[in-house]
């Protein structure tokens, strides 16, 4: 089966509304093995709407819709619906009762706008809303369905689980779902896709699919069967093919983040790590401490943003900052070393250079940033030229100081 998903509401074709709805949504439906094959968002537009839902209603056997169910003159939903199916709104007397009785539990009066809400589509279920006054809706006719959900999460949820969800389990055959998360660092998405293309092209049961961020690659692996034991072989396979070829480019298995899974490597080691910034200014830190536990194993850092910081608070020798820079392998060096030896920590990173967009340092282009690592066995710096604006370069490097310190444990 397959279904879209129609979220409805003008707040969300501005930049200051995300739809989440749909995102849940279709992980709810995945798991079913229910493929989501379109979403679309459409403003209070009653005409519009309802052009929306007809043609979806003629593609696709399952319509999900969220949002536009509230009492206001712009909760057009009901009424689009409507239109597209070419059925009357038929009034309810006890959904109209529960509003009241919902408002009268609060002791607040009831607008008489809320009797809007008292309107189901001709055939349709009403589906409780436990949260709210806007009872969702269950049209089903001729091998197509539709939903009609309440926007606030709160109440969507609710009734999708408890209502629409084992309608659903009712008509669909057993399938089971199960999954590959692969994180890889170090490659560019069309490098990785380079290597792997000719593994996981010849299947089309797991999916593959692979995504990319600032130095981070994602590789999705799906596959449904009818039992558990035949999906999880099937991903199985493929994943160890994909494993042998990318190696210890692979950071995750399960789809944490790289500063989870350098922590899962210090914590066995009994090992400590501290930082020292000047061009991320504190961003490596930051994405240290979102790991869960990372007090056990990050001792802290040093934001040494300007000239005088890496000289006073990390005792960088004056000299040689002045002869070779403060974006180069000797200072980040030093800073690596000043950071492992002020701390005690068993390792230090370190990252210097020029974030932009215009560069302070002559003759040193945006991009450019050294890396350094200090182990117990020594110390080393790495030179990376990042692309992009400067978010994107200060992300690469966090990233890429990370992998550095992972390839060395």
């Amino acid at each position: 089966m397959t279904a879209e998903i129609i979220a409805v509401g003008s707040e969300m074709l501005t930049p200051a509304k995300v739809d989440t709805n749909s995102l849940w949504l279709t992980d709810q439906l995945n798991l079913l093995g229910v493929d989501v094959t379109r979403k679309s968002v459409v403003g209070d537009d009653k005409d519009r709407l309802a052009g929306a839902l007809h043609r979806a209603l003629e593609r696709t056997p399952l319509v999900l819709v969220t949002g536009g169910l509230g009492p206001t003159e712009d909760d057009l939903t009901r009424e689009a619906a409507a239109q597209a199916l070419n059925r009357p709104l038929i009034h309810d007397p006890a959904i109209l009762a529960a509003i009241e009785e919902r408002f009268a539990r609060f002791k607040r009066k009831m607008a008489p706008i809320n009797k809007r809400q008292a309107f189901l589509i001709e055939g349709a279920e009403k589906l409780d809303n436990p949260n709210g006054t806007a009872p969702g809706q269950w049209f089903a006719l001729n091998s197509r369905m539709l939903a009609l959900l309440p926007g606030p999460p709160g109440e969507m949820k609710p009734v999708f689980l408890n209502h629409v969800l084992p309608r659903l389990k009712a008509i669909l055959p057993p399938r089971a779902l199960r999954t590959r998360f692969y994180r890889v660092a170090g490659m560019g998405e069309s490098d990785v896709d380079q290597l792997i293309a000719p593994i996981y092209k010849p299947y089309d049961n797991p999916v593959t699919t692979i995504l990319a961020a600032a130095g981070d690659i994602q590789i999705h692996l799906r596959s449904f069967c009818a039992t558990e034991e035949e999906a999880e072989a099937r991903v199985a396979e493929l994943g160890a093919s994909i494993e042998a070829a990318l190696g210890n480019r692979i950071y995750s298995r399960n789809g944490d983040p790289l500063e989870a899974a350098l922590g899962e490597l210090l914590r066995e080691r009994k090992a400590t790590l501290a930082v020292a910034e000047s061009c991320t200014g504190g961003l490596l830190g930051g994405r240290i401490t979102e790991a869960p536990g990372s007090s056990a194993w990050f001792l802290g850092g040093f934001q040494v943003y300007g000239r005088a910081m890496k000289t006073r608070l990390l005792g960088l020798d004056e000299k040689l900052v002045d002869r070779e820079g403060v974006v180069s392998e000797a200072v980040a060096i030093a800073m690596a070393e000043s950071a492992r030896d002020r701390t005690g920590a068993t390792y230090a990173l370190s990252i210097t250079g020029e974030a932009g967009p215009e560069s302070a340092t002559p003759g040193i282009e945006p991009g450019t940033v050294w890396i350094g690592v200090a182990t117990p066995a020594g110390v080393e710096a790495k030179l990376h030229r990042f692309p992009g604006g400067r978010a994107r370069i200060r992300a690469f490097a966090v990233q890429s100081a990370l992998n550095l310190l992972r390839l060395r444990l």
